[in-house]
C-alpha cells in the first residue's frame, strides 16, 4: 500500500525512476496471505484522501486514481476500500460529518462509483482474478521492465487451464498503439474492462472489444492500443 501509494503521487514523468515500488509486493504477496487496503488510516491526519495524493490537472487526478483502481482489482490479494474511495471523496474523512454524496452529481465522481462497481463484478466473474489469490502459480509477469513507459502487464490465472486474465498498465499518461504482448493462447482476447472508457470520464480509446492474436514468431501476441493513464483487461474466447 504504502509503496504504490507514494508511486502513484508521483508526477508520471518521474515514475520510470521509481518502477520498483509497483514490483516490490510481488516479492511476498504468496508469503502471506495478502490483503491491498486503502483504509481509513490513509485518509485521515493530514494525508488527504485517495482522490487529493493523485498528481497533475483535474482530469489526471481522476485518471490516475481510475488506473490505480483497476492495478488493485487485477493484483492478486483481496481488496479492501475504506467508506468514501468508491466516489472519489475530494475531503479527508471526518468522523462527525457524512460523506459527500453529493460528488457524484458530478460526472467525474459518478465515473469513479461506476468503475468500482464494475471492477467488482469483474472480479467475481473473472476465475483468473480470485482463484489463486495467494498462490504463486495464480500470477505471471508478463512486461516488467519497461520503466520508460511505465507499462506494467501479468497474466492472471485461474484453476482451469484456459482461464486467464490478461492486465496490461500505463502509469503515463501517453498514449502506446501496437503494444506487444506475448500471451499463452492463440485467438480473441475479449477487453472486459478499460478504466479509460467513457462511462468512467475517460478518453475511450482502447480496443475495440478485443485483439486477435498475431503468429509472427514461436508464440502468439497481441498488438495492444494502451491507453494513458489506464488499466486493460483482457480474457482469452474459448
Amino acid at each position: 500500500m504504502h509503496d504504490t501509494l507514494d508511486y502513484v503521487s508521483k508526477d508520471p514523468i518521474y515514475r520510470r525512476h521509481h518502477h520498483g515500488q509497483i514490483l516490490f509486493g510481488l516479492h511476498y504477496a504468496f508469503s502471506e496471505n495478502f490483503i491491498l487496503p486503502l483504509s481509513h488510516d490513509e485518509v485521515v491526519h493530514g494525508k488527504r484522501s485517495i482522490l487529493g495524493r493523485m498528481p497533475g490537472d483535474r482530469w489526471q487526478q481522476f485518471a490516475n486514481l481510475r488506473a490505480y483502481y483497476g492495478f488493485m482489482f487485477g493484483h492478486p490479494g483481496k481488496k479492501l476500500l475504506f467508506m468514501g474511495n468508491e466516489l472519489g471523496q475530494e475531503r479527508e474523512w471526518r468522523h462527525d460529518h457524512s460523506l459527500d454524496w453529493h460528488l457524484l452529481k458530478e460526472q467525474p465522481h459518478a465515473g469513479i462509483q461506476r468503475l468500482v462497481r464494475d471492477l467488482n463484478q469483474l472480479y467475481r466473474t473473472t476465475p483468473a482474478l480470485h482463484e489463486l489469490d495467494c498462490e504463486a502459480a495464480g500470477f505471471e509477469w508478463l512486461v516488467m521492465h519497461d520503466a520508460d513507459r511505465s507499462v506494467f502487464a501479468w497474466l492472471r490465472k485461474g484453476r482451469d487451464a484456459h482461464d486467464r486474465c490478461l492486465v496490461v498498465m500505463n502509469f503515463t499518461p501517453e498514449v502506446y498503439r501496437d503494444y506487444r504482448i506475448r500471451v499463452p493462447f492463440a485467438g480473441f482476447w475479449r477487453e472486459v474492462l478499460n478504466t479509460d472508457a467513457d462511462i468512467y470520464g475517460g478518453t475511450n480509446l482502447g480496443n475495440a472489444g478485443g485483439v486477435n492474436t498475431l503468429q509472427e514468431g514461436a508464440v502468439p501476441e497481441v498488438s495492444l492500443v494502451v491507453p494513458p493513464l489506464a488499466a486493460i483487461f483482457l480474457v482469452p474466447e474459448r
